[in-house]
């Protein structure tokens, strides 16, 4: 045993730990449903053990036994009795069943890319790929999940639940495609992390703008990817635009957990370091090959965390990659940020030109950042009765209280 260690140290180690155990215990069982349980009740008392007496010198396989043991003892009739019984025989593992799994072969740890693979599986909804990513690799508790995504505990078990009923139901295994097939499944990987990092960015709703837990544990699962697909450009992109965005965090609230614009933003109040290795990463993978959206998406934020000021980014250069990202993959999103590149280079005359399109698309036309960004192109039109209309209405729409809160107070300052 090492010296004990603060609980946050733990947590973080466990959170580590959980793909690559949870992932030998399926090879193992092929239960994927009972081996989640398993892992997340080891955990819940490698918690507390390792907090009190410190980690144990082969962790992972500390924690693959007494997951191991609750996997077996959940197969036994009287599970409630058990687990009583053996509470303190599962906080101490025997020394000899550790020295076995410690001198296993390490083959099973490398099965987190599979792992991922699994709850992003093609027959799960978005939603539920993301709770079920968030709980099996992340190391998440229900709990913790319901937190972050503003729902009942009962709602996001039931959420879980069902998505490993449906990863069984349709013989999901744990399985790395090979060819096409995986570069597709790794795509949804990648849409997964980016959702969660977009929600914990910028929540869709509740009284706070961000979910910080939610941005970091993005990361730090896409930084997990990136060393199982080192090769993978978009895989490299996503992680420097989530690094590059999220350098902005600590500007983006006022005082009083007020929204504060990229314009508006006190600069010196980013982070430095993470701008810098996502620079560093985005001009080390953009010479590589073909470039896709979100190293296109980390080439726009670059530019906009590297300019010394608002006044100073290069528009031009942004305008540019935007009409690039369009050509990718039409989006109406993608139009939208456009459009503000094209007033800032063209004037708002020539953006608010392009905004009408978007009112007549169905998925766009009553969204408050549609709304919103109509409202702030005819602001700098010096149109401010209508700007303030418009801010007005953009507030209506939107779920996100800090937004409502700035748009409202956009209108009132535009008289």
């Amino acid at each position: 045993m090492t010296r004990p260690h603060d609980p946050r140290a733990v947590e973080d180690l466990l959170r580590a730990c959980a793909p690559q155990v949870l992932a030998r215990l399926v090879r193992r069982h092929g239960n994927f449903d009972a081996c989640e349980d398993a892992l997340q009740e080891a955990m819940i008392v490698a918690a507390r053990q390792w907090a009190e007496d410190g980690i144990p010198d082969h962790e992972r396989s500390w924690l693959l036994t007494v997951a191991t043991r609750k996997y077996i003892d959940q197969l036994r009739s009287d599970v409630a009795r058990r687990r009583r019984e053996d509470a303190l025989a599962f906080a101490t593992p025997d020394s000899e069943l550790v020295a076995r799994a410690a001198d296993a072969p390490d083959s099973g740890w490398d099965d987190s890319l599979a792992l991922l693979f699994l709850c992003c599986h093609p027959a799960l909804s978005p939603a539920s790929r993301i709770a079920l990513t968030l709980r099996a690799v992340g190391g998440l508790t229900t709990a913790q999940i319901a937190a972050a995504f503003l729902v009942p505990e009962s709602t996001m078990a039931q959420r879980i639940s069902r998505a490993k009923q449906t990863i069984k139901a349709t013989g999901g295994s744990l399985a790395v495609p090979e060819g096409e097939d995986r570069a597709a499944r790794l795509a949804e990987v990648r849409h997964v992390l980016y959702l969660v990092f977009n929600e914990g960015y910028t929540a869709s709703g509740g009284d706070d703008l961000t979910v910080p837990e939610l941005a970091t544990e993005a990361i730090r699962l896409t930084r997990l990817l990136h060393r199982l697909v080192p090769e993978d450009t978009e895989t490299a992109g996503l992680l420097a635009l989530m690094l590059l965005t999220d350098a902005r965090r600590p500007a983006r609230t006022g005082p009083h957990g007020e929204l504060v614009p990229l314009a508006e933003q006190e600069r010196g109040r980013w982070d430095g370091r993470l701008i810098a290795e996502g620079v560093e990463l985005i001009s080390r993978t953009l010479p590589k090959g073909q470039v896709g959206p979100y190293q296109l998406q980390a080439a726009i934020t670059a530019v906009h965390d590297e300019a010394e000021s608002a006044e100073a980014t290069d528009w031009s250069q942004i305008l540019t990659l935007y009409e690039l990202l369009e050509r990718t993959g039409p989006n109406p999103m993608i139009t939208l940020n456009r459009a503000v590149a094209v007033a800032m280079v063209h004037g708002p005359e020539a953006g608010l030109a392009l905004l009408a399109g978007l009112a007549e698309d169905r998925r766009l036309a009553h969204h408050h950042r549609l709304l919103a960004t109509r409202a702030h192109l005819l602001e700098l039109l010096g149109d401010k009765e209508n700007a303030a209309a418009a801010y007005r209405e953009a507030a209506r729409h939107t779920t996100s209280g800090p937004e409502r809160r700035h748009l409202t107070e956009r209108a009132r300052r535009l008289g």
